[in-house]
């Protein structure tokens, strides 16, 4: 790794001030402290100058620039992430893309969308459905940037029957560390004209090139959506039932899980009740389609079903009020679980679905043995779970000498399980160690590989995913 980068110098701040606004160029001190870390803080660091774009020509001369006088480079968006991938180990530069939030275009005849990568979540799903289209990505983090959500290909809860993000971007402008801006894919449906480019951006954490623009695909909207809460004495046996689930003839947009404990945290959080919480475990799933008697079809042979697997119950979620208490405490989850303790960290595995209950059982023998907290929940109509190690009252070094413990015991079941580190979070900065561990020399190296064919220089966001 080149670690011998340009330090920020007069020269260089004077350079940028040349073409960006006074408002939007931040150097050192005056840079705000949200800056030097991501959603868990896990670690930090502040940038040398901050600049805030507009544009996708100002990226490319910031590239350019950085470029030719070996100056390290960070993007960001809201910094929602939780692996440390937008972090600025080294300094440098740090590009933040929340500006560039305008929706260009939206193609009713070829339903796209194009969009600037500071685009929230939110602000898309919302322009989308007036125009009754449907962007089905559906991170829990709605405040997440699009350019984000590419860069990590996110999932999120409708992907057991929509997919992940990768599935919904059609083409891709990008700056190129030189500062080449370049077309990746378009508004077609179909290509096969050579390597597929635009896919390895997507996911790559910001370690290839900077996305200034982003083709999506949408869908129809959906007519009608409802959704089932469905309790069980046991969670092992409600995560039991997920896969008899799927090889039904149902097909549900979502399938989450949920204990008890959780879904407590949430209300002391929220401040708000659950619909019921005096079972040990839940499933959460939604149907969705274009006539009532679609939607109740699918959910009667579900519930059904769990009725069959040994559901206590089966609540129909169909009322705003009711809609509004079981999702705001879904995607108050991970909030919650940060207000109950004073520090955590994410282990962000996916597994195949039938072996989501056995390693949700091997988090309680961890949580048991290290004699430290360990809560979960996730999507189990796809694997990926989402466990917190939490630190509450220990002491800094026997918390980080119990989290590698843990982290070592979870990677390590999640790989005999043939399941992989990150399920939709990414690698960041703090998980490389268990993906470089699992995946080994041969697939690293080529990673590696691929980060010097578009970076020779290794000045875009150096120190992440494979290095």
């Amino acid at each position: 790794m080149n670690e011998n980068y340009k330090k920020i110098d007069k020269d260089d701040i004077n350079f940028f001030k040349s073409f960006i606004e006074e408002k939007r160029l931040f150097v050192k001190d005056n840079i705000s402290e949200d800056y030097s870390h991501d959603e868990l803080g896990g670690i930090k660091n502040y940038p040398d100058i901050l600049i805030k774009v507009i544009s996708t020509e100002e990226v490319s001369k910031i590239m350019k620039h950085a470029y030719k006088n070996n100056i390290p480079i960070v993007a960001r968006g809201s910094g929602t992430g939780l692996v440390g991938a937008s972090v600025p180990i080294y300094g440098g530069i740090m590009i933040d893309t929340t500006l560039m939030n305008h929706i260009i275009e939206i193609d009713d005849e070829n339903l796209t969308v194009t969009v600037e990568p500071g685009v929230l979540l939110m602000e898309l799903s919302k322009f989308v459905e007036e125009h009754d289209l449907f962007y089905p990505p559906d991170p829990g983090e709605k405040s997440a940037t699009l350019g984000g959500n590419i860069s990590t290909n996110a999932g999120g809860m409708r992907a057991v029957k929509y997919g992940t993000t990768r599935d919904y971007v059609r083409g891709l402008t990008v700056v190129l560390p030189t500062g080449e801006i370049i077309e990746l894919g378009g508004k077609v449906v179909k290509n096969s004209s050579g390597y597929s480019l635009k896919d390895l951006i997507i996911g790559s954490e910001g370690t290839l090139c900077i996305i200034t623009k982003a083709v999506l695909k949408l869908l129809p909207l959906p007519k009608k959506s409802i959704s089932l809460l469905v309790p069980f004495n046991d969670i092992g046996k409600a995560i039991d039932t997920v896969p008899k689930i799927i090889k039904s003839k149902a097909i549900p947009t979502a399938i989450e899980f949920m204990d008890r404990n959780i879904i407590l945290f949430s209300e002391d959080y929220l401040g708000k009740k659950f619909p019921d919480n005096k079972y040990d475990a839940y499933i959460l799933l939604t149907f969705d389609g274009n006539s009532k008697e679609q939607v109740e079809a699918e959910y009667e042979t579900v519930a059904n079903l769990c009725l069959q697997e040994g559901a206590e119950d089966v609540y129909i979620v169909d009322t705003d009020e009711r809609k509004e208490s079981v999702w705001s405490a879904r995607g108050a989850f991970l909030e919650a679980i940060k207000a109950s303790t004073t520090e955590l960290d994410e282990c962000d595995v996916v597994v195949p679905r039938n072996k989501v209950a056995e390693f949700i059982k091997y988090t309680h023998e961890v949580s048991k043995e290290l004699n430290i907290r360990i809560p979960s929940f996730g999507h189990a109509g796809d694997g990926n779970l989402h466990i917190y190690v939490c630190k509450d009252d220990m002491d800094d070094k026997t918390w980080n000498d119990k989290l590698l413990v843990a982290f070592d015991k979870l990677y390590k079941k999640s790989e005999e399980f043939n399941g992989l580190v990150s399920g939709e979070h990414g690698i960041g900065y703090a998980k490389r160690k268990y993906m470089h561990k699992q995946y080994g020399t041969t697939q690293v190296e080529l990673m590696n590989k691929i980060k010097l064919a578009f970076d020779p220089k290794n000045i875009l966001n150096p120190g992440k995913v494979c290095q």
